[in-house]
């Protein structure tokens, strides 16, 4: 019997983890805030954290607000973009990863801070205006009840900040969280996935997700490089034209993230058949009659779930390329290295 490994065991105790996120009070000053006061809104975090916030910053966007998502590290880079007037949203599930600190240590302070951590004793924590919990628990290793706890928490901070009732959200992921639980347990769906991968010679896998999916393509192909020691690649949208397509065909698995209607990844399902990629949908349709990994058409169910089959892909890979789960080889799960 194979003994499971702390990420493993991160992933199974998801369900609970999310329920703790809902059953959490977000901070009531979050209703009081007018978008509109500032002159900018920033969204920044590293890896997962970052990526978590691509539905976000689409969502704000789309309400005509001035917004930048850019990761800290980049942040860092050019601080000036941090004005006096700038709601700084910022996410770490540490709360102490290097750039963050760093960014802190350095900004002017601007007019608001949103922090959304899951150490309240951090230093992103303690230079908060606001600060909201993830309420994930201890994590091991790899990102996973914390990046499901962000996600969900991203979005009922949006909710509060644009004056959207919560409840009917809390009560769609509460609603679902028997169902999350069972995928959670599924693991055998992506082994059609896997098997065909490793008989290949020079294996290649890309993670290719639109619009708000693009936060799974992202996220799925940092945590597959960090569990399982397989090189992936994550894309959005269009971006895999240029210039990556030349190394797709027989060698590589493709998966696209999405809801299965755009056509930006329709074309690119029927030219990646066309030249023998095994092309794999993880969304409510399959793209151009490409494998489908069902989930829900919600788009934050979606994300939630399109996220489980990637953890066990990860978890998969990982064995069959004779590593343990989610083990650090030369890296820890706070990166404070600058």
């Amino acid at each position: 019997m194979t003994t499971l490994s702390e990420y493993e065991k991160d992933i199974l105790q998801q369900p609970d983890a999310l329920r703790d996120q809902l059953n959490y009070p977000l901070p009531a000053e979050l209703h009081q805030l007018d978008l509109h006061r500032y002159d900018r809104i920033v969204l920044a975090g590293m890896g997962s954290s970052d990526y978590a916030l691509i539905p976000i910053e689409r969502a704000l966007i789309a309400r005509g607000l001035p917004v930048w998502r850019i990761d800290a590290g980049r942040l860092l880079d050019m601080p000036d973009l941090i004005t006096a007037n700038t709601l700084l949203w910022m996410t770490s599930q540490s709360g102490m990863s290097g750039e963050v600190v760093k960014l802190l240590d350095i900004i002017t302070k601007p007019l608001t801070l949103i922090s959304v951590t899951n150490d309240i004793t951090s230093t992103l924590a303690q230079r908060a205006d606001i600060l909201v919990e993830l309420r994930s628990g201890d994590e091991a290793t790899v990102s996973a009840k914390s990046y499901l706890n962000t996600l969900v928490a991203s979005y009922r901070i949006l909710a509060a900040l644009t004056g959207e009732a919560e409840q009917p959200l809390t009560d769609k992921v509460a609603a679902h969280l028997n169902n999350i639980a069972e995928r959670v347990s599924q693991q055998a769906q992506i082994q059609p996935i896997v098997t065909p991968f490793f008989l290949r010679t020079q294996p290649r896998l890309a993670m290719i997700g639109i619009g708000a999916d693009a936060a799974t393509a992202m996220t799925g192909a940092l945590i597959t490089k960090e569990s399982s020691k397989v090189s992936a690649e994550g894309f959005i949208g269009g971006e895999f034209r240029h210039g990556p397509m030349e190394t797709s065909g027989k060698q590589m698995t493709a998966l696209l993230f999405g809801n299965g209607s755009e056509p930006t990844l329709i074309q690119l399902a029927e030219d990646l058949q066309r030249n023998g990629t095994h092309v794999v949908t993880v969304g409510p349709r399959a793209y151009a009659g490409s494998e489908l990994l069902e989930t829900p058409d919600d788009e934050l169910l979606r994300l939630v779930c399109a996220m489980l089959f990637v953890q066990h892909l990860t978890v998969a890979l990982a064995r069959g390329n004779g590593m343990v789960p989610g083990e650090f080889l030369y890296g820890k799960k706070i990166t404070v290295t600058l």
